[in-house]
Protein backbone atom coordinates (compact mmCIF):
# COMPACT_ATOMS: atom_id res chain seq x y z
CA UNK A 1 0.00 0.00 0.00
CA UNK A 2 1.28 3.44 -0.97
CA UNK A 3 0.70 6.76 0.78
CA UNK A 4 -0.52 9.82 -1.11
CA UNK A 5 3.01 11.23 -1.11
CA UNK A 6 4.12 8.21 -3.14
CA UNK A 7 1.40 8.40 -5.80
CA UNK A 8 2.52 8.60 -9.43
CA UNK A 9 0.43 10.06 -12.25
CA UNK A 10 -2.04 7.55 -13.62
CA UNK A 11 -1.72 9.07 -17.10
CA UNK A 12 1.97 8.16 -16.99
CA UNK A 13 1.03 4.50 -17.32
CA UNK A 14 0.27 5.11 -20.99
CA UNK A 15 3.66 6.80 -21.49
CA UNK A 16 5.39 3.97 -19.63
CA UNK A 17 3.76 1.23 -21.70
CA UNK A 18 4.65 3.09 -24.91
CA UNK A 19 8.25 3.97 -24.02
CA UNK A 20 9.91 3.75 -20.60
CA UNK A 21 12.46 6.40 -21.54
CA UNK A 22 9.71 8.82 -22.60
CA UNK A 23 8.00 8.27 -19.24
CA UNK A 24 11.21 8.84 -17.30
CA UNK A 25 12.05 12.04 -19.19
CA UNK A 26 8.61 13.43 -18.34
CA UNK A 27 7.98 12.10 -14.84
CA UNK A 28 11.49 11.79 -13.38
CA UNK A 29 13.46 14.49 -15.22
CA UNK A 30 10.44 16.84 -15.62
CA UNK A 31 11.17 17.46 -19.30
CA UNK A 32 8.47 18.22 -21.83
CA UNK A 33 8.12 19.51 -25.36
CA UNK A 34 5.06 20.19 -27.47
CA UNK A 35 4.36 19.19 -31.04
CA UNK A 36 1.23 19.26 -33.19
CA UNK A 37 0.02 15.92 -31.82
CA UNK A 38 0.31 16.95 -28.17
CA UNK A 39 -1.40 20.32 -28.74
CA UNK A 40 -4.27 18.73 -30.66
CA UNK A 41 -4.64 16.08 -27.97
CA UNK A 42 -4.78 18.72 -25.23
CA UNK A 43 -7.49 20.67 -27.06
CA UNK A 44 -9.47 17.47 -27.64
CA UNK A 45 -9.43 16.66 -23.91
CA UNK A 46 -10.42 20.08 -22.58
CA UNK A 47 -14.19 19.53 -22.77
CA UNK A 48 -13.90 16.00 -21.40
CA UNK A 49 -11.99 17.36 -18.36
CA UNK A 50 -14.46 20.16 -17.61
CA UNK A 51 -15.47 19.25 -14.07
CA UNK A 52 -18.27 21.83 -14.07
CA UNK A 53 -20.21 19.82 -16.64
CA UNK A 54 -22.52 17.35 -14.94
CA UNK A 55 -25.20 15.82 -17.12
CA UNK A 56 -28.14 13.57 -16.43
CA UNK A 57 -29.40 11.87 -19.58
CA UNK A 58 -32.28 9.63 -18.65
CA UNK A 59 -30.84 6.94 -16.41
CA UNK A 60 -27.19 7.90 -17.11
CA UNK A 61 -25.34 10.45 -14.98
CA UNK A 62 -22.19 11.81 -16.69
CA UNK A 63 -19.30 13.20 -14.63
CA UNK A 64 -16.19 14.74 -16.23
CA UNK A 65 -12.67 15.09 -14.89
CA UNK A 66 -13.41 12.80 -11.94
CA UNK A 67 -10.38 12.47 -9.59
CA UNK A 68 -9.43 8.86 -8.82
CA UNK A 69 -6.65 7.15 -6.88
CA UNK A 70 -5.50 3.76 -5.68
CA UNK A 71 -3.33 3.13 -2.59
CA UNK A 72 -2.73 -0.38 -3.91
CA UNK A 73 -1.34 0.74 -7.28
CA UNK A 74 0.09 4.00 -5.97
CA UNK A 75 -1.52 5.96 -8.82
CA UNK A 76 -3.77 8.99 -8.98
CA UNK A 77 -5.27 11.07 -11.76
CA UNK A 78 -8.53 12.00 -13.45
CA UNK A 79 -10.95 10.10 -15.62
CA UNK A 80 -12.04 11.91 -18.78
CA UNK A 81 -15.63 10.76 -18.32
CA UNK A 82 -17.34 8.35 -15.95
CA UNK A 83 -20.89 7.38 -16.82
CA UNK A 84 -22.97 6.20 -13.89
CA UNK A 85 -25.79 3.99 -15.13
CA UNK A 86 -28.81 3.53 -12.86
CA UNK A 87 -28.78 -0.11 -11.74
CA UNK A 88 -30.14 -2.08 -8.77
CA UNK A 89 -26.70 -3.65 -8.27
CA UNK A 90 -24.84 -0.32 -8.43
CA UNK A 91 -23.31 1.87 -5.73
CA UNK A 92 -24.86 4.87 -3.91
CA UNK A 93 -23.77 8.39 -4.92
CA UNK A 94 -23.94 11.38 -2.62
CA UNK A 95 -26.74 13.72 -3.66
CA UNK A 96 -28.27 11.21 -6.08
CA UNK A 97 -31.14 8.81 -5.32
CA UNK A 98 -30.85 5.13 -6.19
CA UNK A 99 -27.85 3.03 -7.15
CA UNK A 100 -25.40 3.60 -9.99
CA UNK A 101 -22.95 1.41 -11.94
CA UNK A 102 -19.72 3.21 -12.99
CA UNK A 103 -18.52 3.00 -16.59
CA UNK A 104 -15.24 4.82 -17.42
CA UNK A 105 -14.76 6.35 -20.88
CA UNK A 106 -11.33 7.60 -21.97
CA UNK A 107 -11.09 10.04 -24.89
CA UNK A 108 -8.29 9.74 -27.45
CA UNK A 109 -7.75 12.11 -30.36
CA UNK A 110 -6.62 9.68 -33.06
CA UNK A 111 -7.50 6.13 -34.02
CA UNK A 112 -7.26 2.80 -32.16
CA UNK A 113 -3.64 1.81 -31.59
CA UNK A 114 -1.93 -1.49 -32.27
CA UNK A 115 -0.40 -1.41 -28.79
CA UNK A 116 -2.10 -1.85 -25.42
CA UNK A 117 -1.18 1.49 -23.83
CA UNK A 118 -4.68 3.02 -24.11
CA UNK A 119 -6.28 -0.13 -22.73
CA UNK A 120 -3.89 -0.17 -19.77
CA UNK A 121 -4.66 3.45 -18.88
CA UNK A 122 -8.40 2.79 -18.99
CA UNK A 123 -8.07 -0.38 -16.93
CA UNK A 124 -6.02 1.49 -14.30
CA UNK A 125 -8.83 4.05 -14.04
CA UNK A 126 -11.34 1.24 -13.55
CA UNK A 127 -9.19 -0.37 -10.85
CA UNK A 128 -9.01 2.97 -9.03
CA UNK A 129 -12.80 3.35 -9.21
CA UNK A 130 -13.28 -0.19 -7.92
CA UNK A 131 -11.05 0.51 -4.94
CA UNK A 132 -12.71 3.84 -4.16
CA UNK A 133 -16.32 2.72 -4.60
CA UNK A 134 -16.02 -0.92 -3.46
CA UNK A 135 -17.48 -2.34 -6.65
CA UNK A 136 -16.52 -4.39 -9.70
CA UNK A 137 -16.16 -2.91 -13.18
CA UNK A 138 -16.06 -5.55 -15.92
CA UNK A 139 -15.61 -3.10 -18.81
CA UNK A 140 -15.25 0.48 -20.05
CA UNK A 141 -14.75 2.22 -23.38
CA UNK A 142 -12.20 4.16 -25.42
CA UNK A 143 -13.59 6.93 -27.62
CA UNK A 144 -11.43 7.90 -30.62
CA UNK A 145 -11.85 11.34 -32.14
CA UNK A 146 -10.96 10.47 -35.73
CA UNK A 147 -13.34 7.54 -36.01
CA UNK A 148 -15.95 9.10 -33.67
CA UNK A 149 -16.60 5.64 -32.28
CA UNK A 150 -16.28 3.84 -28.99
CA UNK A 151 -14.25 0.70 -28.53
CA UNK A 152 -15.43 -1.53 -25.69
CA UNK A 153 -12.71 -2.84 -23.41
CA UNK A 154 -13.06 -5.83 -21.10
CA UNK A 155 -10.94 -5.75 -17.95
CA UNK A 156 -9.84 -9.37 -17.79
CA UNK A 157 -7.37 -10.88 -15.32
CA UNK A 158 -4.43 -10.62 -17.73
CA UNK A 159 -4.78 -6.88 -18.41
CA UNK A 160 -5.31 -6.20 -14.70
CA UNK A 161 -2.09 -8.05 -13.84
CA UNK A 162 -0.29 -6.10 -16.55
CA UNK A 163 -1.40 -2.85 -14.89
CA UNK A 164 -0.13 -4.06 -11.51
CA UNK A 165 3.23 -5.12 -12.95
CA UNK A 166 3.78 -1.86 -14.83
CA UNK A 167 2.75 0.26 -11.84
CA UNK A 168 5.24 -1.59 -9.63
CA UNK A 169 7.98 -1.13 -12.25
CA UNK A 170 7.19 2.59 -12.51
CA UNK A 171 7.57 3.00 -8.75
CA UNK A 172 10.88 1.14 -8.77
CA UNK A 173 12.36 3.31 -11.54
CA UNK A 174 11.04 6.45 -9.85
CA UNK A 175 12.56 5.40 -6.53
CA UNK A 176 15.92 4.87 -8.21
CA UNK A 177 15.61 8.03 -10.29
CA UNK A 178 16.61 5.94 -13.29
CA UNK A 179 16.05 6.97 -16.92
CA UNK A 180 16.32 3.89 -19.17
CA UNK A 181 18.13 3.92 -22.49
CA UNK A 182 16.01 4.25 -25.56
CA UNK A 183 15.18 1.44 -27.95
CA UNK A 184 14.78 3.38 -31.22
CA UNK A 185 11.73 2.56 -33.34
CA UNK A 186 9.78 4.28 -36.12
CA UNK A 187 7.54 5.76 -33.42
CA UNK A 188 10.46 7.94 -32.24
CA UNK A 189 9.95 10.23 -35.24
CA UNK A 190 6.51 11.31 -34.01
CA UNK A 191 7.52 11.77 -30.36
CA UNK A 192 7.53 15.37 -29.09
CA UNK A 193 10.58 14.53 -26.93
CA UNK A 194 12.72 13.40 -29.86
CA UNK A 195 15.15 16.32 -29.54
CA UNK A 196 15.46 15.76 -25.79
CA UNK A 197 15.71 11.98 -25.98
CA UNK A 198 18.18 11.90 -28.92
CA UNK A 199 17.34 8.35 -30.04
CA UNK A 200 19.98 8.60 -32.79
CA UNK A 201 22.61 8.75 -30.06
CA UNK A 202 21.80 5.20 -29.02
CA UNK A 203 22.14 3.90 -32.56
CA UNK A 204 25.84 4.77 -32.43
CA UNK A 205 28.46 2.54 -30.86
CA UNK A 206 29.40 5.25 -28.35
CA UNK A 207 29.10 8.97 -27.61
CA UNK A 208 32.43 9.73 -29.30
CA UNK A 209 31.18 8.27 -32.58
CA UNK A 210 27.99 10.30 -32.33
CA UNK A 211 29.83 13.58 -31.67
CA UNK A 212 32.32 12.89 -34.46
CA UNK A 213 29.49 12.32 -36.94
CA UNK A 214 27.68 15.43 -35.70
CA UNK A 215 30.78 17.57 -36.28
CA UNK A 216 31.29 16.11 -39.75
CA UNK A 217 27.68 16.95 -40.62
CA UNK A 218 28.14 20.65 -39.78
CA UNK A 219 28.06 22.95 -42.86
Amino acid sequence: MYTEEDYLQLSGLQHFAFCRRQWALIHIENQWAENLRTVEGDLFHRRAHDEKQRELRGDVLILRGLPVSSPTLGLSGKCDIVEFHAAPTGVPLRGEPGSWRPYPVEYKKGVPKAGEEDILQLCAQAMCLEEMLCCELPEGALFYGETRRRVRVSFDAAIRQRVRDLAAEMHELYRRGHTPKVKPTKACNACSLKELCLPALFRKKNVADYLKQAVEDLP
